[in-house]
């Protein structure tokens, strides 16, 4: 189990590596981040418009966030480090969208409106679009560096390693006061 945890790390730590090169114009994982950010924008929609047009992004950076901190409560840090990878990747991909705010040119789905034209205007920010795009690039790969050293000392440790914080833990015997 140990050797397939390592070629996972390994081989996202290379993925990674050829999409920061941006040799290739999609990641894999693309299309599942597509349909979490159009999901995105249904689930906050009740939320105002802001909230509509940020839900993409918004939930496209917590459905993977989630997964993160689940596997972290579950003291299974290797997939918590997975799940961080996919943090990052998701932070490219928006960078992208950022970046491409002002000429507007990524096909959109079904042609839509383009979120981060609309939040950056009504923000008055539209000036600083790149600045805004660079950040959320190096925060995306920041977390990428971290993903791959978390899971590489993940398994360095082995399974015993450190589990989640004793507050974010379940107490002792509350499977057993359930039943």
């Amino acid at each position: 189990m140990r050797l397939v945890r390592l070629a996972i790390t390994l081989a996202l730590a290379a993925y990674g590596a050829v999409l920061l090169m941006e040799v290739t114009p999609w990641a894999v994982v693309d299309h599942v981040n597509l349909a979490i950010h159009e999901a995105g924008h249904i689930v906050f929609l009740p939320f105002g418009d802001t909230m509509h047009w940020l839900g993409g992004t918004l939930l496209q950076l917590l459905v993977p966030l989630v997964f993160c901190i689940y596997f972290w409560r579950a003291a299974d840090e290797h997939g918590a480090s997975v799940a961080l990878w996919w943090v990052g990747e998701n932070c490219w991909n928006i960078a992208l969208y950022i970046r491409d705010a002002e000429a507007m040119e990524l096909p959109l789905v079904g042609g839509g409106e383009h979120d981060w034209n609309t939040l950056l205007t009504a923000w008055g920010v539209m000036d600083r679009y790149v600045q805004i795009a660079d950040t959320v690039r190096m925060t995306g790969t920041a977390l990428f560096a971290l993903s791959i050293m978390w899971g590489l000392a993940a398994l360095w440790r082995g399974p015993t390693s450190v589990a989640a914080p004793r507050m974010l833990r379940p107490a002792p015997g509350a499977a057993a006061r359930r039943r």
